[in-house]
């Protein structure tokens, strides 16, 4: 990407919040709750996790709620552990009160302060989208969320949705985001830029190449420096 991007946007969970962290420990306890030395640490239960919840957004659109409830059921299944209707209504709970990442408000405002437009595009629900907004503490420009949309990303039609609403060309938004196949690969098929925030120093997925790669969100304000007026050298 070559410049300052006129608008930045998001995925929420897992880049501006900490999703993986929140999921994690929310499946530990829970398995805390019926083993007194549960056989997975938190992290290889919430990838387990994820890749039932990938599963289901595939199919027909539900509310995230409802995908949140269904894939802990199964997961909870699959370990021959309890499962109440509560436990679902707990788990979206939880992630109404999952906290941002140190870095995430500070390159927020030094974004918006430099003039860039913010936008987020979510696979969640308005309502849990709501609580995690206060917890950001600041203006977006746009907020997109897969209940606006009847979908959930990857699907192209969730960054149609966001490219209309920004009312720019594809070409001046770079999408930042976490993860690949949510994000990386179907808003480079759209024609945004992208940045991949690595914060665990993954090894790149086959595939999809991202425009920028990151260890945390302070590569974007790496970006926002004034182009030099015309003429000017270097001294």
């Amino acid at each position: 990407m070559n410049g300052t991007p006129r608008v930045a946007s998001f995925d929420c969970y897992g880049t501006l919040i900490d999703w993986e962290g929140g999921i994690g420990s929310f499946l530990y306890e829970f398995a805390l709750r019926h083993q007194a030395e549960p056989a997975q640490n938190g992290e290889t239960m919430r990838r387990d996790w994820e890749a039932i919840q990938f599963s289901e957004i595939q199919g027909r659109y539900r509310p995230y709620k409802d995908i949140l409830a269904d894939s802990l059921r199964q997961w909870a299944s699959i370990r021959d552990l309890p499962y109440r209707d509560d436990d679902g209504e707990s788990l979206a709970r939880a992630m109404r009160s999952w906290q941002p990442f140190p870095d995430t408000r500070p390159v927020l405002l030094r974004a918006r302060e430099a003039g860039v437009r913010l936008a987020i595009l979510s696979n969640t629900d308005r309502d849990i989208i709501a609580h995690t907004l206060r917890h950001l503490d600041l203006q977006f420009d746009v907020v997109v969320t897969a209940e606006d949309c009847g979908s959930y990303k990857p699907s192209p039609h969730n960054f149609d949705r966001l490219v209309a609403e920004l009312a720019v060309p594809p070409e001046d938004i770079l999408h930042v985001a976490f993860g690949f196949k949510y994000d990386i690969g179907p808003a480079s098929r759209r024609g945004l830029s992208t940045a991949w925030v690595n914060r665990h120093v993954e090894e790149m997925p086959a595939g999809e190449r991202p425009d920028l790669v990151w260890r945390d969100l302070w590569g974007l304000p790496a970006l926002l420096v004034p182009d030099p007026p015309p003429g000017a050298g270097t001294g």
